[in-house]
């Protein structure tokens, strides 16, 4: 049994939303079965290819870590319960009593709604508050945002793999660790929230499409369970922007040109979960000097792009 506190997380990489929203998800999975861990995080930058690496004050073995994310992730997989609500098209009364409701009961759920909508930010009729800008599902393509958001969580283990005899069967531990320990090959025919770049479908100007077909079918179910649970720690943040209240998450902007980008740093030195999300809204992260003082090696940008009826983010560029 191969021991240690230190776990280099191969699977991560760092210009996929996806695999950032995962690295969320697993450190509030472990804070929520082993917090006697004390887990933490930083972005190996001394070795290529850069990947984040998990540290814990245990000395533990690759099974037991994705054994904690396991019982982690089920434990917060029941809170996403929405009631049948399938998108986040919700009124402002309807929203206001979300949160409220929520805000009673726990604190994840009060975090994981805080993450979703705001009351204080409506369309322009007013009639419906806006959602968070990393939800990309609207119904298009009988693709439903909270639909999905209450059930992968849940799903422990994706379809078997493979065909006839050649069927695989696949552990919840194992279908983590893949997305964890090892680069991704997305063999999964489950759901997925469209933050992986690889499921942008864009073919602009080209002969024929660029992508797999099979590619943009199936996922690393792994890592949208992960970021599902990940999602709760970027909260709303209402914003005035043109004499309008817009929406703001932690880490999210606009460009000159009015469009969604999400970006985060890239660190160097082991922390927790609640730092990741105090530098994620930290307001000088452009600032060389800053970034030297706080041990940012790099920053990472996504854009949010529409490819028809729908949207994807692209992969993140170094800035």
């Amino acid at each position: 049994m191969n021991t240690r506190r230190v776990h280099r997380l191969d699977g991560l990489e760092p210009d996929n939303l996806l695999a950032f929203l995962a690295l969320l998800g697993l450190l509030r999975a472990i804070e929520e079965s082993c917090p006697n861990w004390i887990p933490r995080v930083r972005w190996d930058v001394n070795r290529l290819p850069i990947r984040p690496v998990l540290s814990v004050s245990e000395s533990v073995d690759m099974e037991m870590i994705v054994t904690a994310i396991a019982d982690g992730l089920n434990s917060l997989a029941r809170y996403h319960d929405f009631n049948d609500l399938k998108d986040l098209t919700l009124s402002p009364a309807d929203a206001t009593k979300k949160l409220h409701t929520a805000v009673e009961n726990n604190p994840y759920t009060a975090g994981l709604w805080a993450s979703l909508i705001s009351n204080a930010a409506t369309d322009r009729k007013g009639k419906k508050v806006k959602p968070t800008p990393l939800c990309l599902l609207f119904g298009q393509g009988h693709q439903h945002f909270l639909s999905y958001l209450a059930s992968v969580p849940r799903e422990t283990e994706p379809p078997a793999r493979g065909t006839g005899r050649s069927k695989t069967k696949i552990s919840e531990t194992q279908c983590l660790k893949e997305a964890l320990f090892s680069p991704w090959k997305r063999p999964d025919k489950t759901k997925r929230f469209r933050w992986d770049p690889r499921e942008d479908v864009r073919y602009a100007l080209r002969a024929t499409d660029p992508t797999d077909s099979k590619t943009k079918e199936t996922t690393q179910h792994g890592a949208n369970r992960l970021a599902a649970i990940g999602l709760s720690a970027l909260t709303l943040v209402p914003q005035i922007r043109a004499g309008e209240i817009q929406l703001g998450v932690l880490g999210g902007g606009r460009d000159r040109n009015g469009d969604f980008i999400f970006t985060w740093p890239i660190w160097c030195n082991l922390i927790s979960l609640a730092t990741i999300r105090s530098l994620l809204g930290h307001p000088s992260l452009n600032d060389l000097m800053t970034r030297k003082e706080l041990g940012i090696f790099e920053c990472r940008r996504t854009r949010r792009i529409s490819a028809g009826k729908f949207m994807n983010f692209t992969r993140a560029e170094s800035i």
